[in-house]
């Protein structure tokens, strides 16, 4: 189906996210070094890469600035919104989460998220992920949000299932296999709708 931008996100809405649950978010900014290098960490992360492909490789630090770039183009756009997951109180950078393939006229986007190896275990995906979701409910006016995840990552889909989306079932062949581009995985599909019930965040540790 194809996705019809109805109007680009406002300035305000690209660079202020949300705060709350011990947590803030940021838009991603490529010009800022430490942005950039957190990105690159965050992507070549071993744990990241067993379980997502990106469409584009890389392995640099051009390669992690062009990526936000092509972030901040979709954000300007309407497409998407890019943000870093940071700790309120000391701003460290936790990871990430974006809300992608937004289409504002049949009120749906994507969720992608990934939190860096020394913030795991703290509820931090949890979280961003009810933060996000808050977010694009009251300031994109959107209806339904979509997360897949590998048949496997256990740990995605219990950030899901924390967070109110339910799954809704098994996706054949639906993500590619972890670095390539010619072999596919199955993806199990969860949503959360605007009228479920939030379900309560976990204590930050």
């Amino acid at each position: 189906m194809a996705h019809t931008r109805m109007h680009t996100l406002g300035p305000s809405l690209a660079r202020t996210g949300p705060r709350g649950h011990g947590l803030r978010l940021h838009a991603w900014d490529a010009a800022s070094d430490t942005d950039a290098h957190t990105w690159l960490r965050g992507c070549l992360d071993p744990e990241f890469q067993r379980w997502n492909t990106p469409l584009k490789l890389w392995t640099d630090l051009a390669g992690a600035r062009e990526s936000l770039r092509a972030r901040a183009r979709d954000a300007a756009d309407g497409r998407s919104a890019s943000f870093r997951i940071t700790d309120e109180a000391s701003g460290t950078a936790l990871g990430h989460i974006g809300l992608n393939e937004i289409s504002t006229r049949m009120k749906v986007a994507r969720v992608g998220y990934w939190v860096l190896p020394e913030a795991r275990g703290r509820g931090v995906a949890t979280r961003a992920l009810l933060l996000a979701s808050r977010w694009a409910y009251a300031e994109l006016g959107l209806h339904r949000l979509e997360l897949g995840h590998a048949v496997g990552h256990e740990a995605s889909c219990r950030v899901a299932e924390r967070s109110g989306y339910l799954v809704e079932g098994t996706l054949r062949e639906a993500m590619f296999e972890a670095g390539r581009h010619d072999a596919f995985r199955d993806v199990h599909l969860h949503a959360r709708l605007a009228t479920d019930e939030e379900p309560p965040a976990p204590g930050a540790r």
